[in-house]
């Protein structure tokens, strides 16, 4: 899932960054509301993570452009605005939940999988395809019952390509994926983590459209 992420605090928005990166978000950072909305008309995101004080818009006003330019996409109102006319008012305008200030990492991952749930983009914490499990809360994957280790890369590889079944997915897009991930991505990289990848899976459960791309098939 790629996230957008609107906070001007340096420090705060590197750690949630990283923090979401762990959990296996792609996550896009920017430090002004104009940013924002820009990067939100480019990109199709699935969630976005909004402060409210912004140095050149009022948050406010960015969440009613990225509403108007797209009324289902998922915003949650991170601010230190805790008052009830802050919070009602943003509800109002069409957040889909409101977090203050400080708040606790795990509590806000927690609100954003209830997001995902509630707007499908994901309906539940394990993706499953036939024998093959991959928890996407834990970052675990199991196989006819059994726990199989993979590295960070390697789950990532997997859960994009998981999330996409019956999809092709093309080179070049794992790659775009890995490198949204913060992830350090070489000519080979995707080969070399398919392969690896197949070797934790059942035989054949990784297609190769030759010339095009890779997919899983249920």
């Amino acid at each position: 899932m790629r996230l957008l992420l609107i906070e001007d605090d340096g420090p705060l928005a590197r750690g949630l960054k990283t923090s979401l990166e762990t959990q296996g978000y792609a996550v896009d950072w920017v430090a002004l509301g104009k940013l924002g909305i820009e990067s939100a008309a480019r990109i199709d995101y699935q969630l976005v993570i909004l402060d409210l004080g912004l140095p050149d818009l009022d948050g406010l006003e960015v969440l009613t452009k990225l509403k108007a330019h797209n009324a289902t996409l998922p915003v949650l109102i991170l601010t230190a605005r805790n008052d009830i006319n802050s919070k009602v008012t943003g509800l109002d305008q069409g957040a889909d939940d409101y977090l203050a200030k400080p708040f606790d990492v795990a509590e806000l991952m927690a609100r954003l999988r209830v997001l995902e749930r509630r707007n499908g983009t994901n309906t539940q914490t394990n993706i499953v395809v036939n024998n093959v499990v991959l928890n996407t809360q834990n970052n675990q994957l199991i196989v006819d019952g059994n726990e199989v280790s993979l590295s960070r890369k390697e789950y990532m590889v997997l859960r994009a390509l998981m999330e996409n079944l019956n999809r092709i997915q093309s080179k070049s897009s794992l790659e775009e994926k890995l490198y949204n991930w913060g992830e350090d991505v070489s000519s080979n990289t995707i080969e070399v983590y398919i392969s690896n990848l197949r070797k934790r899976v059942p035989k054949d459960f990784i297609k190769t459209i030759r010339g095009v791309g890779y997919i899983i098939k249920n």
